[in-house]
Formats: C-alpha cells, sequence, structure tokens
C-alpha cells in the first residue's frame, strides 16, 4: 500500500451494514463504517464511509465549516478493520481494541458530501494482537493514513 493513489479492485465478497452491526459493537452515532469489501479474504479490505451533513459531529466540528474529524477518519479505519478481522473464524466472537496509532498523518479535510474510502492491510495477526496499515481516500486524494495496532479480546 505503499502507492499515492488507491488500487483498482473487485472485492471477492461485501459485508454490508447489517452484517457489520453483528461483527463490532460500534451503533450510532458512533459507526463510522457504512460496507466493507474484502479483497483479499484476511489480508486486505475497503471500508466505505458516506460522509452526510447530518453527522452529529458536524454541529461543533465546525459549524461554520463542517469538517470530519481526523479521529473519526482513525476510528473508520479501525472499524474497518475490525469487521474483516473479527469476522475470521479464529477470532469471530471477540473484540479488537486499539493499542496503538503510529506513523499518522491527515492530508485532506473530508466534508458532507464525500466518500472515504478507507483501505485497510493486515500486516501482522495472531491470537491476542494484530497490526494494520490504513489509507483513506476521497477519490483520488490521499485524506488520512496511519499503522494501528490491536490487542484482541
Amino acid at each position: 500500500m505503499t502507492d499515492t493513489k488507491p488500487r483498482h479492485y473487485k472485492p471477492v465478497r461485501v459485508i454490508p451494514c447489517e452484517e457489520i452491526l453483528k461483527i463490532i459493537p460500534h451503533r450510532y452515532p458512533f459507526m463510522m463504517v457504512d460496507r466493507v469489501e474484502v479483497v483479499e479474504e484476511g489480508k486486505y479490505c475497503v471500508g466505505v464511509k458516506c460522509v452526510s451533513a447530518n453527522e452529529l459531529y458536524f454541529h461543533g466540528h465546525f459549524p461554520e465549516k463542517p469538517i470530519m474529524p481526523g479521529v473519526l477518519m482513525l476510528e473508520g479505519m479501525a472499524q474497518t478493520a475490525a469487521a474483516m478481522m473479527m469476522d475470521l473464524p479464529e477470532t469471530k466472537g471477540r473484540l479488537g481494541f486499539f493499542a496503538g496509532i503510529s506513523r499518522a498523518k491527515f492530508r485532506r479535510q473530508v466534508v458532507p458530501g464525500d466518500v472515504l474510502k478507507m483501505h485497510v492491510e493486515i500486516l501482522r495477526m495472531k491470537s491476542h494482537l494484530g497490526k494494520v496499515r490504513a489509507e483513506a481516500w476521497v477519490g483520488d486524494e490521499s485524506a488520512a493514513e496511519a499503522e494501528l495496532t490491536f490487542a484482541i479480546g
């Protein structure tokens, strides 16, 4: 995932919102992914978040110029990773908790009307720990990137 533009991909399966709700515990207003497109089972996926002007956080960040908070982009990338990781047979029914965030960079503001695509690649996964590389894109523009570490409970 060192490309400067998002990869073109064809999902092998899609995890719709209804299924994501069965895999991870997040609910409105803290649900930050609408669907997950699994590209390579247990290795690579793309989460999609359709950013709406109705998002609760826009009332305070910022009312005159609504911008999606960077930490919520990180959360969306984490939820994307968790949906794929916790849907694997060996982790089904377990939870992923943040254990670390490194190399986070924010490159573009995300605003109402944007479609945020969160590309996630699993770098390492053990029974109790996982690490992913994640990038968020709006069209061909990079919005954010980070390496995320999870404790699997």
